[in-house]
């Protein structure tokens, strides 16, 4: 898998069809979202296009076929706090998925993920990124230890998917020193 195929650039209005198209999958519901909250255009420009927050939102395209969504944003104090991190440090959070199933299992969201790492520790400084899984998506898990994170909290009934709190796991990443 060649890092080259992998580009990343600012979701854009015209994605939004995509995103329809991903979120209303039930395989990929089953690990974003959850399959009883399938996306039409309404809810997707509701939750990606109109959300008021400080998310930086993102496309992945793999040989410049759309194949994933992803975001970025700084770490609130309320996450702070519930993770047991200072307020000093430049902490990332980060969310992402191939929403075309064709793509899994190939290396490629290691690629991604690794692209995200450095853009976010590079240009923006970040001494810690952070991410959530639920604790049963072993695949993403193991992704994510790829790329160098490692679980540092669990998170009891933390995130509500499909009808149920899930627990998750609090996984860091730090750039090399």
């Amino acid at each position: 898998m060649e890092a080259s195929r992998v580009t990343i650039r600012p979701l854009q209005e015209q994605d939004a069809p995509y995103l329809v198209k991903w979120l209303s999958d039930e395989r990929v519901l089953r690990y974003y979202e959850g399959r009883d909250r399938p996306h039409d255009l309404d809810l997707v420009h509701e939750h990606f296009y109109t959300a008021v927050d400080d998310a930086s939102r993102l496309l992945f395209l793999y040989d410049d076929h759309p194949i994933g969504y992803g975001q970025y944003y700084t770490l609130d104090e309320e996450y702070r706090q519930e993770y047991g991190y200072d307020l000093t440090t430049v902490i990332y959070g980060m969310d992402q998925f191939i929403g075309e199933p064709d793509y899994w299992g190939k290396g490629i969201g290691t690629l991604i993920v690794q692209s995200l790492l450095v853009h976010l520790s590079q240009q923006f400084g970040a001494q810690k990124i952070v991410l959530d899984p639920q604790a049963w998506n072993a695949r993403a898990i193991r992704c994510y230890e790829k790329c160098g994170f490692h679980k540092v909290k669990w998170l009891p009934q933390h995130e509500w998917h499909e009808g149920s709190k899930r627990d998750c796991w609090l996984m860091e990443w730090s750039p090399p020193i």
